[in-house]
Formats: C-alpha cells, structure tokens, sequence
C-alpha cells in the first residue's frame, strides 16, 4: 500500500471515529499533496501525481512548520494553540518513517560522505543531496548539516 492509500484510509478511519481533531489534520495533509499534484502538472510532469518520497517531503515540511509555529504561540503564552499544533504533529508523524538515532545518524553520514566521495567542505552538497534521497522524514536536516561540515572538515 502506498502512502497516499494509506492516508486516506485513515482519513476515511477518522471519519467513520468522528474523530474531529484527527480528520482535520488529515484534510490538511491531504489538501497539501493535492496542491503538489497540481503544481507537477502545471510543471508539465506527466504522471498520475506525487510518488512516496515527495509526499514523505511535503510530510516533513509540515511537521516543521508546526513546530515553528508551536513554538511561537508559546513565545506568546497562547499554550491553547500550541497544544494544537503538537497534537496535529503527533498525527502527520505516524506516516513518516521512525527517526534515526544519532547513532544511526552518524553511521549515513559516513556511509553518504563515502558513496560521493566527498573531500572537502565543497562537498557539503553533494552529501545533503544523497542523505536526502535516502532519509527523507528519518533526519532533522537543519542540525544534520552542522554535523556533515564537521565530519567534512575533519576528514
């Protein structure tokens, strides 16, 4: 099963619960790979829509902006609307692959600094690229690059 038929199974799961928070979420993830459908097709892309790595892309992306905006309703003392962005995380998580320990996170590193043969820092995106296409959704890449440059620089 893809990960599109998995999402609408649960969608439609949410329904049938009358799960109202939950299927909220759900439409808005749902809504997002329908606007990525478009946009390949209006890029002149031709196929039937997004495949599992874009959507695990569009998935990763709206878990964190709702952990930057999270953050800000707490900033701003309006716990009520940052609880409500951590429960919609809670719900996008469950269809994004389990994170990587950083041990695990250590380990590609080294392994993507090798498969490229990268040297130096100029390297850098060369790496992201192919750390990207193998872990999209198990990574927070904003604190993996810091960790690249310096498996770069002391290589």
């Amino acid at each position: 099963m893809t990960l599109r038929e998995d999402i609408n199974t649960a969608l439609k799961q949410a329904m049938r619960d009358r799960a109202a928070a939950r299927l909220s979420t759900l439409r808005l993830v749902t809504a997002a790979i329908k606007d990525r459908d478009i946009a390949a097709r209006g890029e002149g892309e031709d196929r039937s829509g997004v495949d599992d790595a874009e959507i695990l892309g569009i998935l990763a992306k709206m878990v964190k902006q709702r952990q930057e905006s999270a953050r800000t309703y707490e900033e701003g003392g309006r716990l009520d609307l940052a609880e409500r962005e951590l429960s919609e995380i809670v719900v996008i998580e469950e269809f994004l692959p389990k994170k990587l320990s950083d041990a695990e996170v250590s380990r590609a590193i080294q392994a993507a600094v090798a498969d490229v043969g990268a040297e130096s820092i100029r390297d850098m995106g060369k790496v992201m690229g192919a750390l990207k296409a193998k872990y999209t959704g198990q990574m927070d890449f904003g604190k993996v690059g810091a960790r690249v440059k310096d498996a770069l620089n002391q290589g």
